[in-house]
């Protein structure tokens, strides 16, 4: 399977994420599958002349190009020219480029929420008309119209998150080498569903806490971070508490808030990443299928009900109080 690589308007991160792929690495795990990477450019020694020859066979139809993914937003630029992007030594705007080569492909990968919906790019009033490839923001059409499909019939492949996890890019790749991600593992959104059916609070380490509406005031407390802390793992999609980053880690794990970065337009919450926003005390954002009037009830049992070693934890940056050790009946 031949996959080319593109480096749209964005930072760079989700290839350094995927960088951080192991056991095995990115690159001896896409070669085992068969997989052969054409050309990346921060990965690639190949440059200039020999990528604009690359990019003339595949247009050719000499070179199969059976994915191209892309990160980063789409600068569309002034006017929508895109000339803000050049791909470079190209001459031509990053948005040509990808509208040439996407009905080309047999499967188009958007890899990170820039390339997915716009992301961090767009946010501060979007001087350069960024968008996502097929998606601007939460609306379908982007750079590419909100009807295109590649060759294999599939819309965009939304691999969100930013930067994205490296195993849902890699698992996205593989499920492609081998056939089998169909149009309806796909979510509302494009987002693969082996990681967006799960929510970033399954598995979350603070559970404990939120189950008793334990909460931590500043971030170095070891409570809940949703009632104060603007925590929205409740109603963010990925499995990044199951899957932890790096074997280990994840934002919550970590003492930060999730900003639900898998979403469309996640980048301006019109309030402090660290702040939970509430009318007449109750967070706005509730968890996901939870009715207002049940959470309401249950938060104010589970107050009530709280233990004091999770109580006086919550608002401690270690643990002051150890579980009581009972004797084995």
């Amino acid at each position: 399977m031949n996959v080319l690589w593109l480096q749209s308007a964005g930072c760079g991160g989700c290839t350094m994420s995927l960088l951080c792929a192991e056991s095995p690495n990115v690159l001896d795990l896409l070669a085992g599958a068969g997989i052969r990477l054409l050309w990346h450019p921060a990965l690639s020694v190949e440059s200039g002349a020999e990528v604009r020859a690359l990019l003339a066979a595949i247009e050719a139809g000499a070179v199969a190009l059976d994915v191209l993914c892309v990160e980063g937003s789409i600068a569309t630029g002034p006017r929508g020219t895109g000339r803000y992007q050049i791909l470079s030594g190209t001459g031509m705007p990053m948005l040509d480029w990808l509208r040439r080569l996407a009905p080309l492909a047999g499967d188009v990968v958007a890899v990170g929420t820039c390339a997915t919906y716009g992301g961090i790019t767009t946010a501060g009033g979007n001087p350069s008309d960024a968008v996502g490839v097929q998606y601007d923001g939460a609306r379908p059409g982007g750079a590419l119209e909100a009807g295109f499909r590649a060759r294999s019939g599939r819309r965009v492949i939304n691999v969100a998150g930013c930067p994205t996890h490296p195993d849902w890019v890699t698992e996205t790749l593989l499920l492609l080498a081998a056939g089998q991600l169909e149009e309806t593992a796909l979510d509302a959104l494009g987002r693969p569903r082996f990681y967006a059916d799960h929510l970033v609070h399954h598995g979350c380490s603070k559970n404990e806490f939120y189950e008793y509406k334990a909460s931590a005031r500043s971030l170095s407390e070891m409570g809940c971070m949703m009632e104060h802390l603007g925590c929205i793992g409740t109603q963010a999609v990925g499995d990044c508490n199951i899957r932890p980053w790096n074997g280990q880690g994840s934002c919550t794990r970590g003492g930060y808030p999730c900003i639900n970065c898998t979403a469309p337009e996640f980048e301006e919450p019109r309030h402090s990443f660290t702040e939970t926003p509430k009318i007449a005390g109750i967070p706005v954002g509730l968890p996901t299928d939870m009715p207002k009037a049940w959470f309401m009830a249950l938060a104010s049992l589970s107050k009530a009900a709280t233990p004091e070693r999770i109580a006086r934890n919550a608002t401690a940056d270690r643990v002051e109080v150890p579980p009581t050790l009972r004797k084995p009946r």
